[in-house]
């Protein structure tokens, strides 16, 4: 899409702290990071946030998490790290393509928020 931040971030557009990618997903860091490790995973198909995403989409979501639990272990954080889609403008989204933020490399309480 092309009024899509992180589309453009995909296709080299818009600028990003790339931390990863391949065939499927880019991560990168987040610009407003909550934690020492805040990074966001997107899948480069454009899918607006988990309630628009079917059964089709069900492999990419649950790769996005091993892709986290990747960048987690490259980190030294798998002590304690937390992955999170907010979903909708209530929960917190503000960019309407799908990312799972990974955060970590602190104590994270609960309840969030």
């Amino acid at each position: 899409m092309a009024d899509c931040l992180f589309c453009n971030i995909v296709e080299g557009k818009i600028p990003a702290r790339r931390v990863y990618e391949d065939e499927r997903t880019v991560a990168f860091e987040d610009i407003n990071p909550q934690a020492p490790t805040h990074v966001l995973i997107i899948p480069r198909k454009h899918i607006a946030g988990l309630k628009e995403a079917g059964e089709p989409d069900a492999e990419l979501l649950g790769y996005c998490q091993l892709v986290a639990a990747k960048i987690a272990r490259q980190r030294g954080i798998e002590q304690g790290y937390r992955t999170v889609y907010n979903v909708g403008p209530g929960a917190g989204q503000s960019v309407f393509h799908l990312h799972l933020h990974l955060i970590g490399g602190r104590d994270l309480r609960w309840p969030p928020g």
